[in-house]
């Protein structure tokens, strides 16, 4: 799904606008990861709380994803 909605943008330099840095070897890898192909984390977080799985404890923020 995400490659078929961002087949025409420049995912890099969205990216790096955003001060994300990424190295890829594909276009089909980088198109993996743009933020349209996650749901939002506060939403995730909203519905595991209100299921009463989980608890709110900390906000983090991510430094780095290796994909391998």
């Amino acid at each position: 799904m995400a490659k078929k909605v961002t087949k025409h943008r420049d995912i890099a330099r969205e990216l790096q606008q955003k001060g994300i840095i990424v190295r890829y070897t594909g276009r089909n890898t980088l198109h993996e990861e743009v933020s349209d192909a996650y749901k939002d984390i506060s939403d995730v977080v909203d519905v595991a709380l209100g299921a009463g799985i989980s608890e709110k404890v900390a906000r983090m923020r991510p430094l780095g994803v290796i994909k391998g």
